[in-house]
């Protein structure tokens, strides 16, 4: 099933609202290729669906109220850019951060490839620096020096 530049942009849309936002990943399937693949740091981690749903999980226990509102969204041929503004309270051990409690605010960029329907790959990168910061999630060293 080919699909057109508008399709992918409403695939990446739906995945983000109903399963990412809601946490639902009974439906992952429609969205997610079995082959789904996320790039980080770049390096290429074959996650598939059962990942993909461990990744939805894993983010929504330390973020439980996560919501990511799509600023604006740019395709062309299979790839799918959204600018996305998170928020959520930091309540989980994340990345060796303890939780704050604190809502963040987070502004972020993802790139996904839409193959035949389904995101087959997935990056990006957030600003976190400075959220993290503001809610003393994390310290400059020498800070309180």
């Amino acid at each position: 099933m080919e699909t057109t530049v508008k399709d992918n942009k409403k695939i990446v849309r739906e995945y983000i609202e109903n399963v990412f936002n809601t946490g639902n990943t009974e439906h992952i399937a429609e969205y997610i290729s079995a082959d789904y693949v996320e790039i980080f740091q770049n390096e290429t981690y074959k996650l598939g669906i059962e990942g993909a749903i461990k990744h939805v999980n894993g983010v929504r226990e330390n973020y439980p109220d996560i919501v990511l509102t799509i600023e604006n969204q740019i395709a062309e041929g299979d790839w799918v850019v959204t600018c996305y503004t998170m928020t959520g309270t930091h309540s989980g051990n994340w990345m060796g951060m303890k939780p704050t409690f604190k809502k963040l605010v987070i502004n972020g960029v993802d790139v996904d490839r839409v193959v035949n329907g389904k995101i087959t790959e997935h990056g990006g990168a957030a600003n976190m620096l400075h959220p993290f910061l503001d809610i003393g999630a994390i310290k400059i060293v020498g800070e309180d020096e």
